[in-house]
């Protein structure tokens, strides 16, 4: 199921040949790859023509292809054969191309499958720290020493986390009595999350420098990633477009150059 290495080059041509007219203008052959260079459309196309390559053997069955055709015609406001053909038109492409267009993204779906299918749960585990999340309330200066004694107050409970974030905090959070999230720890500071990930509910750090600030930093609740549906698609995803990644950067040229013919003809 995995495809070789993909080797892409472009060839230099003096091909005047028309084959697009767009309004009055007329392009020729050899304009195309750098009109898609210009329009940065170039990139997109090596990642499809990856894609195509390796779902063309999916197999997908009669009923599947009858309820995706279903349902990407529901989806793009197709209900009779006029619309169907105007569709078609639009797009200048033929019944087939439609019909594989529909199925593509089941396709896709079920490439990941066979590759990482049974590979998802230890993935999961792997990272499942890091999709971790967490609610914490937090409170962000410049100077120690104000940090220090908000702390101390904080402790002593002369005045709530809330109160102090909201008067004395320099970010987004004073906007919410300094609670953020929840979020997952890979999103915080690494410093944040290394300190978090060790917390325990209502557990109050001494002030710390976490980047350019002073932070006072209090855990209010962890919630541990599950490996439900969702996740699973996420995590799939995630290693899907991590091999697509590898694929392309294995490619001969990442974007295609136009080669000159001689060079070409050495390879």
């Amino acid at each position: 199921m995995l495809p070789g290495r993909l080797l892409f080059v472009m060839k230099t041509v003096k091909d005047m040949t028309p084959i697009l007219q767009v309004g009055d203008r007329t392009i020729t052959a050899e304009e195309i790859v750098p009109l898609l260079t210009s329009y940065q459309i170039l990139p997109r196309l090596l990642v499809e023509i990856v894609i195509d390559r390796v779902i063309a053997p999916i197999i997908c069955t009669p009923e599947e292809i009858a309820d995706n055709y279903q349902q990407f015609c529901q989806q793009h406001q197709i209900s009779s054969e006029a619309e169907r053909q105007a569709w078609l038109q639009r797009y200048h492409m033929n019944p087939g191309q439609l019909a594989a267009l529909a199925t593509r993204s089941l396709r896709i779906e079920k490439f990941k499958q066979v590759l990482w299918g049974n590979k998802v749960e230890s993935y999961f585990l792997s990272c499942k720290s890091q999709l971790d999340r967490v609610i914490y309330s937090l409170i962000r200066t410049q100077d120690m020493a104000i940090a220090q004694e908000l702390y101390f107050r904080i402790l002593e409970q002369e005045q709530s986390f809330a109160e102090l974030a909201r008067n004395y905090s320099h970010g987004s959070e004073a906007r919410t009595g300094g609670c953020i999230g929840p979020v997952e720890l890979s999103t915080c500071h690494p410093t944040l999350a290394k300190m978090l990930s060790v917390s325990q509910p209502g557990q109050l750090w001494t002030p710390m420098h976490i980047g350019e600030w002073v932070a006072i930093v209090r855990l209010e609740k962890l919630i541990p990633a599950q490996l439900d549906e969702t996740m699973r698609q996420r995590l799939l995803n995630e290693m899907f477009a991590e091999w697509l990644q590898k694929q392309l950067n294995q490619l001969s040229d990442p974007i295609p150059q136009l080669v000159p013919p001689a060079k070409l003809a050495s390879r």
